[in-house]
């Protein structure tokens, strides 16, 4: 059987305390799920036990079997958070109980959508009190996700009605949608123990993803990358395991003492811990209580427990059966991801009174009472394509596997959301970073603005450093996304691109007659030296007017091309570079090697001044050294092709 193409299900049980949930299992599976001895000794589930579960096709699902006592009502919640089918047990002498109803509101803030009513013990009661208990049941179930659900009437210690639960379940479970598994790897640990020779395993339900004997996987909290040894199912080795299983891992170097339950493996490099959290928060009708702005509460998310308090952002209370946008500011971290449901139990006395889900697992802190924030978390809710334009939208730029990160979703899920997106030009593309159209629009609007004001400020220059336009922009901005915005706005004709400088459409540097004179100023200088060019400092000292503005008329000689820098402190003027440019070809037209000494003769010039012009040549590959020698590279067939 093709372990992947199954319907991998985990069922998971609910109900008052000894209404015979463990006894059920027992009956179904074989399995006894009470471990500890003071289970036995007591007669009632105290933490979470499992077992596998052959369905009558032969397939294998997983049970997970929660305690029904008040008592642990936590570690009911460690385990409920990952099934897909839950069998409510209900003792037929008893009818529906206080922890029933506590497990039932859990139930349904998390959002369980398929689930069996199982009346156990019938054997002893008579068909005309189950039939009240039965039409008991209903009323108070009604509203619920279990109103229409089948009602299986069972004895855990006859086996009276197993067989016809079993097949039951095997029905439902051939209704449930396909799990995850392309999603990213996410495996909330419930159980972790030492086993002697092996080391350190842990147990969990698979969220999402899959699981491969070797993988590499990250521990969080603990923040170590570590190696899958082994993967188990149901107590059997296996290659690999999928989303929708009951899994154990043998983890290669990782030290037991680094994990507790609420610890995750995933995959590496992907999630991240968060310590606030944007919430759809609903608060139950039962609440004996309104929840007030910042009041502390007991968040139960995946396997992890944390105390935190809820951010009311529109509001000061939460009145019992209201419903608000929230968010909650948590104790420590835990790792999060949208969409996943969680419970909130009241800080003291611990009762369930609400839940939610998560809207947004990395949000900034939000100042209260904005109508924008308001209806930005809104809109975070209206499904996975409103989410990621979100996202997009504040965060962006940004890699598509950076929003396959952020939204939990496969890549293929993504990419066709961003490709819908983009028709709906909403979205584009820079580069490889997606970001929102009308960001890219505002930001070729603010180059173009950006380089008109550089030609007001200095309009001396051939245009803006490229650098500096840059530097504008936010520096999550690939250089490849930066290219393409300067591209598309020099194919509008909006701007020119020169070498290192970004300039308006049709701009020239004017200087003024004034401007003119000391421009002149400078040239003489360097015509005059010849090739025994002085360094900018020297020049400084022979000019009568301001540092800053000689600066100025530097920089319009270099960007004209009347000038040429051959490093920081070496200048020529480009009619001397030319004739040193000539030299040099012929010499190589009779010759194969050039030394600095033979150059330096060749010009008539100085040593420093030679160096800075053959390590300009080299730069620009019309030479190459070998040791103390140049030969010539790709040097240009004309005196004017600098």
């Amino acid at each position: 059987m093709n372990a992947s193409k199954d319907r991998h299900a985990i069922i998971g049980t609910a109900g008052h305390v000894d209404h015979g949930k463990t006894a059920l299992i027992h009956a179904l599976t074989g399995s006894e799920t009470d471990r500890l001895q003071e289970e036995k000794k007591r007669g009632i589930s105290i933490t979470l036990g499992f077992a596998p579960f052959t369905l009558p096709n032969g397939q294998v699902a997983g049970v997970v079997d929660v305690p029904g006592h008040e008592r642990f009502i936590s570690n009911m919640l460690a385990g409920i958070g990952g099934i897909d089918l839950v069998l409510l047990v209900i003792d037929v002498m008893e009818g529906m109980m206080p922890q029933t109803h506590e497990h039932l509101e859990i139930l349904e803030l998390l959002q369980i959508r398929r689930g069996i009513i199982v009346l156990n013990k019938c054997d002893l009661a008579e068909e005309d009190w189950i039939e009240l208990v039965e039409e008991e049941i209903r009323e108070k179930v009604r509203g619920t996700f279990l109103h229409k659900s089948p009602i299986r009437r069972v004895s855990s210690v006859s086996g009276s009605g197993i067989d016809a639960l079993r097949h039951t379940i095997q029905k439902t479970i051939e209704e449930l949608p396909a799990k995850n598994c392309d999603g990213l790897l996410r495996l909330p640990v419930d159980r972790h123990f030492t086993v002697d020779g092996f080391g350190t395993v842990i147990t969990g339900t698979l969220l999402s993803g899959e699981i491969h004997a070797g993988d590499s996987v990250d521990a969080l909290p603990a923040g170590d990358t570590i190696r899958v040894r082994e993967v188990q199912v149901h107590g059997q080795r296996v290659d690999k395991a999928f989303a929708g299983q009951r899994v154990a891992l043998n983890l290669a170097g990782l030290d037991r003492s680094k994990l507790e339950r609420g610890s995750v493996i995933c995959s590496p490099g992907v999630f991240e811990q968060t310590q606030r959290i944007d919430v759809r928060l609903s608060l139950l009708e039962s609440a004996s209580r309104p929840l007030k702005f910042r009041a502390p509460v007991h968040v139960y998310l995946g396997t992890a427990r944390v105390v935190g308090l809820v951010a009311l952002l529109d509001r000061d209370e939460l009145k019992p059966g209201e419903s608000v946008v929230a968010q909650i500011h948590l104790e420590r971290p835990l790792v999060a991801h949208r969409e996943d449901r969680f419970i909130i139990r009241s800080y003291s006395p611990m009762t369930t009174i609400g839940g939610g889900k998560v809207l947004d697992a990395k949000p900034v802190k939000h100042r209260r009472f904005r109508e924008e924030i308001i209806e930005a978390l809104a809109e975070l809710e209206s499904g996975e394509k409103a989410f990621l334009f979100q996202k997009v939208t504040s965060l962006g730029p940004m890699k598509q596997k950076e929003l396959e990160t952020v939204s939990g979703l496969g890549r293929e899920r993504v990419t066709e959301l961003l490709e819908t997106l983009q028709q709906e030009k909403k979205v584009t593309l820079l580069g490889n970073q997606w970001l929102s159209y009308e960001t890219e629009r505002s930001w070729q609007i603010r180059l173009a603005k950006e380089v008109y004001n550089y030609h007001q400020n200095n309009p001396l220059l051939p245009g803006i450093p490229r650098a500096t336009l840059k530097s504008v922009l936010p520096a999550k901005l690939a250089l490849k996304g930066f290219d393409q915005l300067l591209n598309t706005l020099s194919e509008t004709a909006k701007l020119e691109q020169i070498g290192e400088w970004i300039k308006n459409a049709g701009f020239s540097p004017t200087p003024t007659e004034n401007q003119r004179q000391k421009i002149q100023q400078i040239v003489e200088i360097y015509i005059s030296a010849g090739t025994q060019t002085p360094i900018w400092s020297e020049v400084l000292d022979n000019l009568n007017f301001p540092i800053t503005e000689a600066e100025e008329y530097l920089a319009y000689l270099l960007g004209t091309g009347v000038l040429v820098r051959l490093n920081e402190e070496t200048i020529f003027h480009q009619e001397i570079y030319q004739k040193s440019l000539l030299a040099l070809q012929q010499h190589f037209a009779d010759h194969s090697a050039l030394t600095l000494a033979e150059f330096r003769d060749i010009l008539g010039s100085a040593r420093k001044q030679t160096k800075a012009l053959l390590d300009h040549f080299d730069e620009r590959q019309y030479t190459i050294r070998r040791g103390d020698e140049r030969v010539a590279w790709k040097l240009p067939e004309n005196r004017f092709c600098a």
